[in-house]
């Protein structure tokens, strides 16, 4: 086996780990409406998840996918490689600055006034708009890594 059909394998499987655990989030958060004695455990579950699972396989992603590309003499300039690139820095920037306050927000808005205050309610609302703008995000970077489309 070759040392790009390995980084491969783990780009994938890393991929599978990240872009899984994030589509879990949705299935948590309706338990835990539908459930709110059982929301801070879903949110700090989600928390776990994001911080200990899901952005350290994104991280890793990055560096094996940019690795095979420079194994591959694939260039940065290549329209597949440069979209995801940008899309990526995006991702980054949407999770870190947005999605990531916003869930520690909301659970400590959860701690502190329940699950039925406007202030929980609001943060939940926006984390469910910057959450479906970053799912976006991931599923065009998935569709350019398998279709490799060029223009």
């Amino acid at each position: 086996m070759s040392l790009y059909l390995l980084l491969k394998f783990l780009h994938v499987l890393l991929a599978i780990i990240a872009v899984g655990f994030n589509a879990s989030y949705p299935i948590w958060l309706n338990r835990a409406r539908h459930e709110p004695e059982h929301s801070l455990y879903a949110l700090q579950g989600i928390k776990t998840l994001d911080d200990r699972f899901a952005n350290p396989a994104y991280a890793l992603l990055l560096v094996l996918g940019l690795g095979m590309t420079f194994m591959a003499g694939i260039p940065l300039t290549t329209f597949w490689v440069a979209a995801a690139l940008v899309l990526y820095v995006l991702l980054v920037i949407g999770g870190l600055a947005l999605y990531s306050p916003t869930l520690k927000s909301q659970i400590a808005a959860l701690e502190k006034s329940g699950p039925s205050s406007p202030e929980f309610n609001r943060l939940g609302q926006r984390g469910n708009v910057v959450g479906l703008v970053l799912t976006v995000d991931v599923v065009i970077i998935v569709f350019l890594m398998v279709v490799k489309p060029s223009f």
